[in-house]
């Protein structure tokens, strides 16, 4: 997501310092393909607060969570930006006028956003996957994947080698985890969108109960290896804890595979080369979902995870065995209730009953890493069951920054934060920028999470920063108390204050 980066490392080496690398556009939605959320250039804590609005311009689209949850992306001058209504726009990074639009009207919750390769951008709306010319804006193809009303697509593509991979999720719009959504991963030919292989993350007969269960699906694009191989995480299985007819789950007997995992297949075939399962038989809606960070630690190659059961994993990238496992932000003791439930424990399970990490609670944006410590965005939001099918979330929520050493998994300290943090973690060279819900963009220390600098943005955000050279480009979409509106602002070093980008 800082799209500034052009030297791709897949830290596939030892060691573990920071990766290096030079500004001006991956293409990446997490900057690199290992998803590292890592930049460099001139901002740093020596020049933060020297960050000025060079431009501004409103974020219009509606939609469930607000204009806006991309981190845009930016390469060679431009930014290609995408809505919460799909839309898809080529913005001058010094101006911020309008290059050119592509409109396509199709509203989803997000996450979601764009890659940029091969002369092309790729993205999704509800229901298809979608490629444009890079240059023009113009569709070169457009491919639907979502095979019934219960699906849908929530998030950025990935790109790499000639092939673009992006999945559905079970639900949309309108509903989210209704009876036969499956979540399925595609990598499509970048030139032509031809189907070339999939992936099922929950298997097409739903465990045997198509018209009750739903599950799997990627929200974010997947991290990629020097071996071929590529990574992500998945979702939950449904219905969560369960039904009146099928209790904690019950539908769907066994561990759910492969849901609540992070998975590794080979890239060019989709043959499964090992997961990692979390949550076996989850009841919460605690997905694996967020994008996985490829890195060198403790003197080898590892994969970095976290979702919003609130727990950071890391385990070998060759093998998928198990490094370290760290619970941050708050936690009741519910972490085993989905073993319990598979394994007909039920007198160890209550009804009712509250939960925490909750729906909308632990690890759901992006984690960032500067090669030595893992930046965690945390939501402290809990969740209250009064029966198998109703809940109730809150009454309150609260956010945390935790840093994390990424060898041992040690905690290196804790940001307490007063929203929660909706938005991803970007590191940028000794910062971590982060924005939170109401609408606050901090910069922190990465080494002691000192408060560097902080702005107010216009709104809540509830996606990440994208960096540039001396330009911070930060989506504020989500009008979170009275007054706000929806904006992308730039910040640039030196500016003084700055006017709305004319179309």
């Amino acid at each position: 997501m800082l799209l500034a980066l052009a030297s791709i490392a897949l830290c596939s080496c030892g060691g573990s310092s920071a990766p290096t690398y030079t500004l001006n556009g991956s293409g990446s939605p997490d900057g690199n393909l290992a998803n590292t959320r890592f930049a460099g250039g001139p901002i740093d804590s020596s020049t933060v607060t020297k960050l000025g609005v060079a431009w501004h311009m409103p974020l219009t689209a509606k939609s469930l969570y607000g204009a806006y949850s991309s981190t845009p992306i930016v390469s060679n001058g431009v930014i290609y930006s995408q809505d919460l209504e799909s839309n898809v726009q080529a913005l001058d990074l010094q101006t911020g006028k309008v290059l050119w639009t592509k409109s396509y009207e199709s509203a989803d919750q997000g996450p979601n956003g764009l890659s940029v390769g091969g002369g092309r951008v790729y993205g999704a709306t509800a229901t298809s996957a979608f490629a444009l010319n890079e240059k023009t804006g113009a569709q070169l193809w457009s491919v639907e994947l979502v095979r019934n009303s219960a699906e849908g697509i929530d998030m950025a593509p990935g790109y790499h080698n000639g092939i673009a991979y992006i999945a559905t999720v079970p639900g949309n719009n309108s509903k989210f985890y209704a009876p036969g959504g499956v979540g399925i991963l595609w990598a499509l030919e970048a030139s032509t969108g031809r189907k070339l292989w999939h992936f099922d993350t929950a298997p097409e007969n739903l465990w045997g109960h198509a018209n009750v269960n739903s599950g799997g699906g990627v929200w974010y694009a997947p991290a990629f290896d020097e071996q071929g191989s590529i990574y992500f995480g998945t979702g939950n299985p449904a219905p969560f804890p369960g039904t009146a007819q099928y209790p904690w789950g019950s539908s769907r007997p066994g561990a759910d595979l492969y849901t609540d995992s992070l998975v590794k297949l080979d890239a060019a075939t989709g043959k499964l080369q090992w997961y990692y399962q979390l949550a076996p038989h989850d009841l919460y809606d605690h997905d694996l979902q967020d994008p996985p960070i490829l890195m060198s630690a403790g003197g080898k190659p590892v994969v970095i995870t976290a979702g919003k059961g609130g727990t950071v994993v890391s385990v070998e990238q060759g093998t998928g065995k198990l490094l370290w496992k760290r619970n941050v932000g708050q936690h009741n003791g519910h972490e085993n209730d989905g073993l319990y439930a598979m394994r007909h424990e039920y007198s160890k399970l209550h009804m009712p009953e509250t939960v925490e990490p909750g729906l909308l609670g632990g690890v759901i944006a992006p984690m960032a890493t500067n090669g030595s410590t893992v930046f965690v965005p945390v939501v402290n939001l809990p969740v209250h069951y009064t029966s198998q099918t109703e809940d109730t979330e809150g009454p309150s929520s609260t956010g945390e920054l935790v840093a994390i050493d990424a060898a041992t998994g040690a905690v290196r300290w804790v940001q307490k934060l007063s929203s929660p943090a909706f938005g991803a973690a970007t590191a940028v060279n000794d910062l971590v920028f982060l924005p939170i819900a109401s609408g606050t963009l901090y910069a922190f220390n990465a080494s002691t999470g000192e408060v560097a600098w902080q702005v107010q943005l216009p709104a809540g955000s509830n996606t990440g920063v994208a960096v540039s050279g001396d330009t911070l480009i930060a989506p504020a979409g989500l009008a979170s108390a009275e007054g706000q509106t929806p904006e992308l602002v730039a910040y640039r070093l030196g500016a003084s204050g700055g006017g709305e980008a004319s179309g």
